[in-house]
């Protein structure tokens, strides 16, 4: 039931915010998926391969719409420009999600990655960013760069972030594909 992952502020108030403020791009979050901890075999282990599935799906999502892309270039199916586009919005907007989630803060994907990886004492102490990882990650997005704005310095570290790991596998991508970027 997607009713059920409605989270008033990250799918509704955040959005609706940005939307009024004529942000440049609009972005929000649902509730997390549950995950029945029992049934896990080795929890530490296991919930490390749950957190990673949703960003490798993103991966496997924007492989196959570069390889379709790739195809559409190889046979000249190009002339249907809504699809040629729609392809590469899905690919870019994959690859963004991945990287974005493997963050590691807690509670996105990677910060539930590097709490299990990561050695007892350290887990615990980054598992206990979780209540503050959305205001961590929202700081990080606005306020720093504004800060960085004000001080003629260019603080963007969560862009920096998505933008170099992105590119890196945009081009892993587009070599094994051999869709042309």
């Amino acid at each position: 039931n997607p009713f059920k992952h409605i989270d008033r502020f990250g799918t509704v108030l955040i959005p609706l915010l940005l939307i009024v403020m004529k942000s440049p791009f609009v972005f929000g979050w649902a509730k997390p998926v549950p995950v029945k901890f029992y049934r896990l075999k080795n929890p530490l282990r296991d919930m490390v391969m749950v957190a990673i599935a949703g960003p490798i799906t993103n991966i496997i999502l924007a492989f196959v719409a570069a390889s379709i892309l790739s195809a559409m270039y190889n046979f000249a199916l190009i002339e249907n420009t809504w699809l040629v586009l729609s392809l590469a919005n899905f690919f870019f907007i994959n690859i963004i999600l991945a990287v974005f989630n493997m963050i590691p803060i807690p509670p996105l994907d990677g910060g539930r990655v590097a709490v299990g990886l990561l050695p007892k004492y350290l887990s615990y102490q980054l598992a206990r960013l979780e209540r503050y990882g959305f205001f961590i990650i929202i700081a990080a997005l606005f306020i720093l760069p504004l800060i960085g704005q004000k001080i003629g310095i260019p603080l963007e570290p969560i862009h920096w972030f998505i933008q170099s790991v992105s590119n890196f596998l945009i081009s892993i991508i587009a070599n094994f594909t051999g869709l042309q970027i």
